[in-house]
């Protein structure tokens, strides 16, 4: 048996691909990870919040083993087949009626090129409002509505024309005078005010946007600047297209983000935990839309694969069948009320925020500026206790916590008790 030889990732690996850990990973199970010594680390991180079910949950390992040996590719558009129609059906189950047509892809990126191609084909117009903050993806089109932080778009100027960025409600560092509570209708006025200013709302194919922001800090938005941007969609004969790459599968507490603000879009994007890991992503739109795109409009040659689509269909089934949802909500509250616990004790948690199992610590210097250096630390001191985390926001400002959904309380309470103690060393 030839003898295994090791290899230093930075000998094989470009620079670009920045790691948040030294971790060379063997195998997971559950919220666990454990490297090829033999250590086990705690999976805060859910591979940027893809492995919702768990590590290798043995109902998707079954799926993908079974397809595997029937069938890997059968190009969609040559082959119709059960995993991609399956996993359709059970995606489609979890919406509104009027989201009825699923077409696959394999990453987030692709999804929202793909939404953003899909706008433009039913209205007929040229444009697309963002918003600040916002990550839709590393593509050309998708960093081109992406404003997370500059490093995304640096450099590759010049970049998809007609799209327009808007303030999102970033409520803890609002800039409006007035009350905190009334500061998304500052927020609103703001982009209704790009009709004015920047462009014709008839040259407006969609408002793309978050349910939640993600990589730009998990940014909760009021339910009413939603509703507000629903009905500003609805005047203007506006696609608004929902990414719920980082939100949806039941992230939330709720299965999909935009449940939270009694407000359906008339598209959406879905990727990362639609298929516990496997490259898969979809744009799910009413057949009135979808039927704008003409046969070959639009393609790809691995979109809807079949081992990827069985894994799909197979996690769809978890979380249904194990009340992931429910679980999500239930330690979500768990989890957010021993993080405000933390920071009645530690004011360098300047604020608690976001839904379910996709919530975040924002740390602050004494003046309330963002504090990255305090993200760094706390993320080190977790580490060295074996537990793994991520930053998010513009300045790293903040610390992002997302457990598979599978976590339970006890699990929980562990890691409240190694963040604590994180937090307090500082």
């Amino acid at each position: 048996m030839a003898q295994e030889v090791r290899v230093n990732p930075a000998d094989v690996m470009p620079q670009v691909l920045g790691r948040y850990s030294p971790v060379v990973v063997d195998r997971g199970e559950g919220i666990y990870v454990w490297d090829i010594d033999g250590k086990r680390y705690a999976d805060f991180t859910s591979g940027i919040g893809v492995v919702n079910t768990g590590h290798c949950h043995p109902r998707v390992v079954q799926a993908i083993q079974e397809q595997a040996a029937k069938i890997i590719h059968a190009q969609a558009n040559i082959f119709a087949h059960e995993p991609m129609m399956q996993a359709a059906v059970e995606l489609t189950a979890t919406l509104p009626a009027t989201l009825n047509q699923v077409y696959f892809t394999n990453s987030g990126a692709e999804a929202v090129e793909s939404a953003v191609k899909l706008a433009k084909m039913a209205t007929g117009r040229p444009a697309v409002i963002a918003f600040r903050g916002a990550f839709h993806g590393r593509t050309h089109g998708a960093m081109s509505v992406t404003s997370s932080r500059v490093k995304v778009r640096a450099h590759y100027e010049p970049l998809m024309p007609s799209v327009y960025h808007a303030p999102y409600p970033y409520v803890f560092r609002s800039p409006y005078k007035g009350r905190a509570e009334d500061a998304d209708l500052a927020y609103f006025a703001e982009l209704e005010q790009m009709f004015d200013q920047l462009v014709m709302p008839d040259d407006v194919a969609a408002i793309l946007m978050e349910s939640v922001i993600g990589e730009g800090g998990y940014i909760v938005p009021p339910a009413r600047w939603v509703q507000n941007v629903r009905r500003l969609c609805d005047e203007h004969a506006i696609l608004l297209v929902m990414d719920e790459i980082q939100s949806g599968m039941g992230r939330t507490g709720k299965m999909w983000g935009f449940e939270h603000y009694d407000a359906v879009p008339d598209i959406m994007v879905v990727a990362k935990g639609i298929a516990s890991g496997m490259p898969v992503s979809a744009v799910v739109a009413g057949r009135q839309i979808m039927d704008k795109w003409a046969p070959g409009a639009h393609g790809g040659t691995y979109g809807g694969n079949a081992v990827g689509t069985a894994a799909a269909a197979a996690t769809l089934r978890v979380i249904r069948d194990e009340g992931l949802v429910g679980n999500a909500a239930s330690r979500g509250r768990q989890l957010r009320d021993g993080l405000l616990a933390i920071q009645a004790d530690y004011p360098v948690i300047g604020d608690v925020r976001g839904l379910g199992l996709m919530l975040a610590t924002e740390f602050v210097t004494p003046d309330g500026s963002p504090n990255p250096d305090a993200v760094r630390r706390v993320i080190e001191s977790c580490f060295e206790e074996n537990v793994l985390l991520l930053t998010c926001g513009t300045y790293d400002q903040a610390i992002r916590i997302v457990p598979p959904l599978v976590v339970d309380a006890g699990q929980i309470d562990e890691f409240l008790e190694v963040y604590r103690r994180a937090v307090a060393a500082l």
